[in-house]
């Protein structure tokens, strides 16, 4: 260690209570973090690129300071798919410190790495105050059944109004209008239901019909427009 001039000559003037770091919740109990290791934790946060082309909605697991779960949501741009593949082969395994200083491939990414890592170390996760904190895998239960984001996608103009093309439920097939042309339900298909049906060997269509549902006031419609064409 070198010293300045200035600081070798000064007195020393002895320091006195020491009362350490903070406790912060974490996993039903309350901490007082000194290392890495001692963070543990599930939260999700967002992250966005520099021109704001697309964001990453990220989930990650950590038990005694090590990334053991990773799930990569990415939206709005073509190149953040291959992106999210790459950064959940980097992230499980290494500490949170180490992924906070990983180039995880995509902006919006490494921004939404930065979000965690933050609410992490500062003890705001969605497991603080549950006991043993969630099991590694609790991640998939956020996409539901068929393993698929949450997402939705509308478009809209002044002179046509909106078109739902995906909600929650899936992959809107024909919106359902009123006498006033006023939106009243939709019809929509459950894509990964769909899939998960024709990969076990059933017929597209029996399975496009199985995987089809409506939701709000759709069967007392009176128009049906496929949003995507019309």
């Amino acid at each position: 260690m070198v010293y300045s001039h200035e600081v070798e000559h000064q007195c020393i003037v002895r320091k006195g209570p020491n009362h350490g770091p903070a406790p912060i919740p974490e996993e039903g109990k309350w901490v007082r973090a000194k290392e890495i290791t001692d963070i543990s934790g599930l939260t999700h946060g967002v992250g966005w690129c520099a021109p704001q082309q697309g964001a990453c909605k990220l989930t990650l697991n950590i038990k005694n300071g090590i990334i053991e779960e990773a799930l990569v949501e990415t939206l709005g741009c073509s190149g953040m798919t291959h992106s999210a593949a790459m950064a959940a082969e980097i992230l499980p395994g290494k500490t949170l410190l180490e992924a906070l200083n990983t180039d995880l491939v995509c902006d919006a990414i490494n921004t939404a790495m930065r979000e965690l890592f933050l609410q992490i170390v500062y003890g705001r996760t969605q497991s603080a105050f549950s006991e043993g904190g969630l099991p590694v895998g609790a991640g998939l239960e956020d996409l539901g059944k068929g393993l698929r984001s949450q997402v939705g996608t509308m478009f809209s103009t002044k002179l046509k109004g909106p078109r739902y093309l995906e909600m929650a439920e899936g992959y809107c097939l024909r919106m359902g209008l009123d006498k006033n042309d006023e939106v009243i339900g939709y019809e929509f298909v459950h894509l990964g239901k769909f899939m998960e049906m024709v990969k076990k060997g059933e017929d597209a269509n029996a399975a496009l019909k199985k995987a089809t549902g409506t939701y709000g006031r759709f069967a007392e419609a009176v128009k049906y427009i496929d949003p995507r064409q019309e």
